[in-house]
Protein backbone atom coordinates (compact mmCIF):
# COMPACT_ATOMS: atom_id res chain seq x y z
CA UNK A 1 0.00 0.00 0.00
CA UNK A 2 1.30 3.04 -0.74
CA UNK A 3 1.79 6.04 1.47
CA UNK A 4 -0.50 9.11 1.37
CA UNK A 5 0.79 11.96 -0.66
CA UNK A 6 1.68 14.80 1.68
CA UNK A 7 0.88 18.53 0.98
CA UNK A 8 2.57 20.02 -2.09
CA UNK A 9 2.66 16.80 -4.09
CA UNK A 10 1.17 16.65 -7.69
CA UNK A 11 -1.92 15.31 -9.09
CA UNK A 12 -1.57 14.82 -12.79
CA UNK A 13 -4.99 15.12 -14.54
CA UNK A 14 -5.67 13.62 -18.04
CA UNK A 15 -8.58 16.10 -19.64
CA UNK A 16 -9.04 19.71 -18.81
CA UNK A 17 -12.25 20.40 -18.96
CA UNK A 18 -15.20 21.63 -15.93
CA UNK A 19 -14.57 18.54 -14.10
CA UNK A 20 -11.09 18.62 -14.27
CA UNK A 21 -11.23 22.47 -13.33
CA UNK A 22 -13.15 21.43 -10.28
CA UNK A 23 -10.98 18.46 -9.26
CA UNK A 24 -7.78 21.38 -9.21
CA UNK A 25 -10.20 23.41 -7.25
CA UNK A 26 -10.57 20.63 -4.82
CA UNK A 27 -6.75 19.30 -4.61
CA UNK A 28 -5.90 23.06 -4.12
CA UNK A 29 -8.02 23.01 -0.88
CA UNK A 30 -6.10 20.41 0.66
CA UNK A 31 -2.90 21.83 -0.25
CA UNK A 32 -2.14 19.55 -3.34
CA UNK A 33 -1.10 20.69 -6.85
CA UNK A 34 -2.35 19.57 -10.05
CA UNK A 35 -0.86 18.89 -13.60
CA UNK A 36 -3.74 18.93 -16.69
CA UNK A 37 -2.36 17.14 -19.57
CA UNK A 38 -5.08 18.70 -22.48
CA UNK A 39 -4.74 18.19 -26.15
CA UNK A 40 -6.91 21.46 -26.53
CA UNK A 41 -6.05 24.88 -26.48
CA UNK A 42 -7.10 26.84 -23.50
CA UNK A 43 -9.42 24.41 -21.21
CA UNK A 44 -11.30 25.54 -18.38
CA UNK A 45 -8.77 23.60 -15.88
CA UNK A 46 -5.99 25.61 -17.30
CA UNK A 47 -7.19 28.62 -14.95
CA UNK A 48 -6.94 27.31 -11.89
CA UNK A 49 -4.88 24.15 -12.29
CA UNK A 50 -0.89 24.55 -11.53
CA UNK A 51 0.32 23.32 -14.57
CA UNK A 52 -0.63 22.46 -18.36
CA UNK A 53 0.40 20.68 -20.80
CA UNK A 54 -1.28 20.84 -24.35
CA UNK A 55 -0.26 17.94 -26.65
CA UNK A 56 -1.72 14.98 -27.93
CA UNK A 57 -2.02 11.61 -26.90
CA UNK A 58 -0.22 10.53 -29.12
CA UNK A 59 3.16 12.49 -28.43
CA UNK A 60 5.08 10.38 -26.31
CA UNK A 61 7.81 12.49 -25.16
CA UNK A 62 5.61 14.83 -23.52
CA UNK A 63 3.30 11.75 -22.12
CA UNK A 64 6.65 10.85 -20.36
CA UNK A 65 7.70 14.67 -19.46
CA UNK A 66 3.81 14.95 -17.44
CA UNK A 67 4.57 11.42 -16.22
CA UNK A 68 7.74 12.35 -14.65
CA UNK A 69 6.55 15.63 -12.95
CA UNK A 70 3.41 13.82 -11.28
CA UNK A 71 3.13 11.58 -8.13
CA UNK A 72 -0.43 9.96 -9.40
CA UNK A 73 -2.59 10.49 -11.93
CA UNK A 74 -6.15 10.66 -12.56
CA UNK A 75 -8.18 11.47 -15.33
CA UNK A 76 -11.81 13.52 -16.05
CA UNK A 77 -13.13 11.22 -18.60
CA UNK A 78 -13.19 7.34 -20.05
CA UNK A 79 -12.11 7.71 -23.95
CA UNK A 80 -8.58 8.34 -23.64
CA UNK A 81 -6.11 6.13 -25.90
CA UNK A 82 -5.08 2.86 -25.03
CA UNK A 83 -1.81 3.66 -26.01
CA UNK A 84 -1.12 6.49 -23.70
CA UNK A 85 -2.61 4.80 -21.26
CA UNK A 86 0.34 1.53 -21.62
CA UNK A 87 2.86 4.09 -21.95
CA UNK A 88 1.65 6.36 -18.32
CA UNK A 89 1.08 3.35 -16.16
CA UNK A 90 4.37 2.35 -16.47
CA UNK A 91 5.40 5.36 -15.17
CA UNK A 92 2.75 6.14 -12.45
CA UNK A 93 -0.10 4.46 -10.78
CA UNK A 94 -3.79 5.70 -12.54
CA UNK A 95 -6.20 5.90 -10.42
CA UNK A 96 -8.91 4.66 -10.67
CA UNK A 97 -7.17 1.72 -12.83
CA UNK A 98 -7.42 0.24 -16.13
CA UNK A 99 -9.70 -2.43 -15.97
CA UNK A 100 -12.49 0.62 -15.14
CA UNK A 101 -11.45 1.90 -18.22
CA UNK A 102 -11.65 -1.02 -20.32
CA UNK A 103 -15.04 -1.64 -18.42
CA UNK A 104 -16.70 1.55 -19.44
CA UNK A 105 -15.05 2.67 -22.36
CA UNK A 106 -17.40 0.15 -24.14
CA UNK A 107 -21.01 -0.65 -23.66
CA UNK A 108 -21.43 -4.26 -24.63
CA UNK A 109 -18.52 -4.93 -22.17
CA UNK A 110 -19.94 -3.01 -19.90
CA UNK A 111 -23.53 -4.17 -19.98
CA UNK A 112 -21.68 -7.88 -20.04
CA UNK A 113 -19.72 -6.99 -16.59
CA UNK A 114 -23.26 -5.88 -15.00
CA UNK A 115 -25.25 -8.97 -15.97
CA UNK A 116 -21.74 -11.02 -14.92
CA UNK A 117 -22.40 -9.57 -11.41
CA UNK A 118 -25.85 -10.31 -11.17
CA UNK A 119 -27.28 -7.04 -11.32
CA UNK A 120 -30.27 -5.78 -13.84
CA UNK A 121 -29.72 -4.24 -17.26
CA UNK A 122 -31.68 -2.94 -20.18
CA UNK A 123 -32.04 -6.31 -22.75
CA UNK A 124 -29.06 -5.95 -25.28
CA UNK A 125 -27.23 -7.18 -28.44
CA UNK A 126 -23.79 -6.80 -30.31
CA UNK A 127 -24.31 -5.32 -33.67
CA UNK A 128 -22.12 -5.64 -36.70
CA UNK A 129 -24.05 -4.98 -39.41
CA UNK A 130 -27.16 -5.22 -41.17
CA UNK A 131 -28.31 -8.79 -40.50
CA UNK A 132 -27.07 -8.91 -36.64
CA UNK A 133 -29.09 -5.99 -36.29
CA UNK A 134 -32.58 -7.53 -37.67
CA UNK A 135 -31.58 -10.61 -35.37
CA UNK A 136 -31.12 -7.80 -32.21
CA UNK A 137 -34.68 -6.20 -33.31
CA UNK A 138 -36.52 -9.64 -33.71
CA UNK A 139 -34.75 -10.74 -30.47
CA UNK A 140 -35.40 -7.44 -28.21
CA UNK A 141 -38.42 -5.67 -30.09
CA UNK A 142 -38.95 -2.28 -30.54
CA UNK A 143 -38.65 0.79 -29.72
CA UNK A 144 -35.11 0.19 -28.86
CA UNK A 145 -31.98 2.49 -29.34
CA UNK A 146 -29.30 1.87 -31.60
CA UNK A 147 -25.74 3.11 -30.10
CA UNK A 148 -22.22 2.93 -31.14
CA UNK A 149 -20.24 0.88 -28.42
CA UNK A 150 -17.44 3.72 -27.96
CA UNK A 151 -17.12 7.51 -27.75
CA UNK A 152 -21.11 8.38 -27.10
CA UNK A 153 -22.06 10.66 -24.43
CA UNK A 154 -24.99 13.56 -23.64
CA UNK A 155 -26.83 11.89 -26.12
CA UNK A 156 -24.61 11.64 -28.73
CA UNK A 157 -23.91 8.43 -31.33
CA UNK A 158 -27.04 6.97 -30.69
CA UNK A 159 -30.30 6.61 -33.06
CA UNK A 160 -33.84 5.45 -31.11
CA UNK A 161 -35.49 2.97 -33.42
CA UNK A 162 -39.43 2.80 -33.63
CA UNK A 163 -41.43 0.72 -35.48
CA UNK A 164 -41.72 2.39 -38.35
CA UNK A 165 -37.69 3.58 -38.52
CA UNK A 166 -35.38 2.53 -41.03
CA UNK A 167 -32.68 -0.05 -39.86
CA UNK A 168 -30.93 0.88 -42.58
CA UNK A 169 -30.62 3.92 -41.90
CA UNK A 170 -29.77 3.78 -38.33
CA UNK A 171 -27.24 1.68 -39.28
CA UNK A 172 -26.18 4.05 -41.41
CA UNK A 173 -25.85 6.91 -38.90
CA UNK A 174 -23.34 4.42 -36.87
CA UNK A 175 -20.89 5.16 -39.65
CA UNK A 176 -19.64 1.86 -39.72
CA UNK A 177 -18.71 1.77 -35.92
CA UNK A 178 -19.48 -1.66 -33.50
CA UNK A 179 -22.68 -0.83 -31.75
CA UNK A 180 -25.26 -2.32 -29.36
CA UNK A 181 -28.75 -2.30 -29.66
CA UNK A 182 -30.85 -1.76 -26.47
CA UNK A 183 -34.52 -2.53 -25.55
CA UNK A 184 -35.96 0.41 -23.65
CA UNK A 185 -36.67 0.24 -20.16
CA UNK A 186 -40.11 1.09 -18.41
CA UNK A 187 -39.47 2.93 -15.35
CA UNK A 188 -40.53 5.00 -13.02
CA UNK A 189 -37.72 7.92 -12.68
CA UNK A 190 -33.73 7.76 -13.03
CA UNK A 191 -31.44 8.17 -10.09
CA UNK A 192 -27.59 7.90 -9.37
CA UNK A 193 -24.78 7.26 -6.79
CA UNK A 194 -21.73 9.17 -6.60
CA UNK A 195 -19.76 5.87 -4.49
CA UNK A 196 -16.61 6.43 -3.87
CA UNK A 197 -13.59 3.87 -2.63
CA UNK A 198 -10.41 4.25 -1.28
CA UNK A 199 -6.61 2.94 -1.23
CA UNK A 200 -7.93 0.91 1.84
CA UNK A 201 -11.55 -0.79 0.88
CA UNK A 202 -13.45 1.57 2.03
CA UNK A 203 -16.62 2.60 0.55
CA UNK A 204 -18.77 6.49 0.78
CA UNK A 205 -21.79 7.15 -1.09
CA UNK A 206 -23.63 10.15 -1.10
CA UNK A 207 -27.47 9.74 -1.34
CA UNK A 208 -28.93 8.95 -4.47
CA UNK A 209 -30.18 11.98 -6.70
CA UNK A 210 -33.18 12.25 -8.57
CA UNK A 211 -32.02 12.83 -13.01
CA UNK A 212 -34.05 14.31 -15.47
CA UNK A 213 -32.53 14.98 -18.97
CA UNK A 214 -33.58 17.23 -22.11
CA UNK A 215 -32.22 16.58 -25.73
CA UNK A 216 -30.37 13.86 -24.25
CA UNK A 217 -28.67 16.07 -21.62
CA UNK A 218 -29.02 15.92 -17.86
CA UNK A 219 -31.33 18.94 -17.06
CA UNK A 220 -31.41 18.91 -13.14
CA UNK A 221 -30.54 16.32 -10.31
CA UNK A 222 -32.69 16.70 -6.89
CA UNK A 223 -31.64 15.42 -3.82
CA UNK A 224 -33.30 13.56 -1.93
CA UNK A 225 -34.31 11.77 -4.89
CA UNK A 226 -38.13 9.85 -4.18
CA UNK A 227 -37.35 6.68 -3.99
CA UNK A 228 -39.27 3.52 -2.71
CA UNK A 229 -38.64 2.23 0.85
CA UNK A 230 -35.37 0.25 0.81
CA UNK A 231 -34.49 1.08 -2.61
CA UNK A 232 -32.07 3.69 -1.50
CA UNK A 233 -30.58 1.23 0.39
CA UNK A 234 -30.46 -1.19 -2.51
CA UNK A 235 -28.65 1.29 -4.88
CA UNK A 236 -25.50 2.31 -2.25
CA UNK A 237 -25.23 -1.18 -2.06
CA UNK A 238 -25.25 -1.81 -5.47
CA UNK A 239 -22.91 0.62 -6.26
CA UNK A 240 -20.78 -0.12 -3.68
CA UNK A 241 -20.87 -4.00 -5.56
CA UNK A 242 -19.70 -2.52 -8.72
CA UNK A 243 -16.58 -0.75 -7.32
CA UNK A 244 -15.32 -3.44 -5.09
CA UNK A 245 -15.53 -5.92 -8.05
CA UNK A 246 -13.00 -3.44 -10.34
CA UNK A 247 -10.87 -2.74 -6.92
CA UNK A 248 -11.62 0.83 -8.15
CA UNK A 249 -10.06 3.76 -6.13
CA UNK A 250 -11.98 7.30 -6.83
CA UNK A 251 -15.01 8.33 -7.42
CA UNK A 252 -17.71 6.74 -9.91
CA UNK A 253 -21.23 7.69 -10.90
CA UNK A 254 -23.55 4.68 -11.72
CA UNK A 255 -26.71 5.73 -13.37
CA UNK A 256 -30.08 3.71 -12.77
CA UNK A 257 -33.67 3.40 -13.44
CA UNK A 258 -36.01 2.60 -11.10
CA UNK A 259 -38.37 0.15 -12.37
CA UNK A 260 -41.48 -1.73 -10.73
CA UNK A 261 -39.11 -4.98 -10.53
CA UNK A 262 -36.27 -2.77 -8.72
CA UNK A 263 -33.31 -0.87 -10.05
CA UNK A 264 -31.45 -1.54 -13.20
CA UNK A 265 -28.08 -0.20 -14.12
CA UNK A 266 -28.32 2.35 -16.87
CA UNK A 267 -24.10 3.10 -17.11
CA UNK A 268 -21.21 3.57 -15.12
CA UNK A 269 -19.15 6.41 -15.36
CA UNK A 270 -15.38 6.06 -13.76
CA UNK A 271 -15.39 9.43 -12.67
CA UNK A 272 -16.66 12.62 -10.74
CA UNK A 273 -19.75 12.51 -12.37
CA UNK A 274 -22.61 15.47 -13.47
CA UNK A 275 -25.19 14.36 -11.83
CA UNK A 276 -22.85 14.43 -8.19
CA UNK A 277 -22.37 18.45 -8.57
CA UNK A 278 -24.96 18.84 -5.92
CA UNK A 279 -22.27 17.51 -3.15
CA UNK A 280 -20.30 20.87 -3.62
CA UNK A 281 -23.53 22.80 -1.87
CA UNK A 282 -25.05 19.45 -0.12
CA UNK A 283 -22.12 18.25 2.28
CA UNK A 284 -19.24 19.11 3.81
CA UNK A 285 -16.97 17.03 1.34
CA UNK A 286 -17.95 16.98 -2.03
CA UNK A 287 -17.26 14.58 -4.90
CA UNK A 288 -14.33 16.11 -6.03
CA UNK A 289 -12.60 16.32 -3.02
CA UNK A 290 -13.71 12.89 -2.18
CA UNK A 291 -12.08 11.99 -5.44
CA UNK A 292 -9.00 13.79 -4.48
CA UNK A 293 -9.01 11.62 -1.25
CA UNK A 294 -9.00 9.02 -2.99
CA UNK A 295 -6.38 8.78 -5.47
CA UNK A 296 -4.09 11.05 -3.08
CA UNK A 297 -4.70 7.79 -0.27
CA UNK A 298 -6.33 9.59 1.84
CA UNK A 299 -9.21 8.64 4.05
CA UNK A 300 -12.75 9.51 2.60
CA UNK A 301 -13.93 12.08 3.88
CA UNK A 302 -18.15 12.19 5.25
CA UNK A 303 -20.45 12.28 2.41
CA UNK A 304 -23.46 12.82 4.82
CA UNK A 305 -25.75 15.50 3.52
CA UNK A 306 -26.62 18.21 5.25
CA UNK A 307 -29.28 20.28 2.96
CA UNK A 308 -31.77 19.24 0.39
CA UNK A 309 -30.27 20.59 -3.83
CA UNK A 310 -31.65 21.08 -7.07
CA UNK A 311 -28.69 21.00 -9.62
CA UNK A 312 -29.12 22.70 -12.57
CA UNK A 313 -27.31 22.38 -15.51
CA UNK A 314 -26.11 25.80 -17.07
CA UNK A 315 -26.38 24.93 -20.97
CA UNK A 316 -26.13 27.67 -23.91
CA UNK A 317 -28.19 30.59 -23.37
CA UNK A 318 -29.02 29.84 -19.97
CA UNK A 319 -26.14 31.94 -19.53
CA UNK A 320 -28.70 34.78 -20.33
CA UNK A 321 -30.07 33.80 -16.59
CA UNK A 322 -26.26 33.99 -14.89
CA UNK A 323 -27.50 37.57 -13.39
CA UNK A 324 -31.05 36.37 -12.18
CA UNK A 325 -29.24 33.47 -10.20
CA UNK A 326 -26.62 35.45 -8.92
CA UNK A 327 -29.20 37.43 -7.30
CA UNK A 328 -31.16 34.80 -5.52
CA UNK A 329 -30.14 33.83 -2.00
CA UNK A 330 -30.28 30.23 -1.94
CA UNK A 331 -28.43 29.55 -5.30
CA UNK A 332 -24.41 28.52 -5.83
CA UNK A 333 -23.24 29.70 -9.14
CA UNK A 334 -20.56 27.26 -10.39
CA UNK A 335 -19.17 28.89 -13.99
CA UNK A 336 -16.72 26.78 -15.67
CA UNK A 337 -14.65 29.70 -17.31
CA UNK A 338 -15.77 28.78 -20.95
CA UNK A 339 -15.79 32.06 -23.21
CA UNK A 340 -17.92 30.86 -25.95
CA UNK A 341 -21.58 29.88 -26.05
CA UNK A 342 -23.47 27.46 -28.35
CA UNK A 343 -26.13 25.12 -28.14
CA UNK A 344 -25.76 22.02 -26.11
CA UNK A 345 -22.39 23.74 -24.43
CA UNK A 346 -22.76 23.20 -20.47
CA UNK A 347 -21.21 26.44 -19.19
CA UNK A 348 -21.91 26.33 -15.70
CA UNK A 349 -24.31 25.12 -12.74
CA UNK A 350 -26.65 26.11 -10.14
CA UNK A 351 -26.94 24.64 -7.01
CA UNK A 352 -29.99 25.72 -5.18
CA UNK A 353 -30.51 24.92 -1.80
CA UNK A 354 -33.67 24.07 -0.41
CA UNK A 355 -34.08 25.28 3.31
CA UNK A 356 -35.86 21.94 5.25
Amino acid sequence: MSEPLQPGAVIGILGGGQLGRMLSMAAARLGLRCHVFEPGANPPAAQVADRLTTAGYDDHAALRDFAASVDVITYEFENIPTDALDLLEKLRPIRPGREALRVSQDRLTEKTFLRDLGLATAPYADVTDAASLQRAIDAIGRPAILKTRRFGYDGKGQVRLDPDSDPAAALADMAGAPAVLEGFVRFDREISVIAARGLTGEVACFDPGENVHKDGILHTTTVPAQLRPGLRSDAILLAARILGALDYVGVMGVELFVTDAGLVVNEIAPRVHNSGHWTQNGCVVDQFEQHIRAVAGWPLGNGARHADVVMENLIGDDMDRVADLARDPDVALHLYGKTETRPGRKMGHANRVIHR
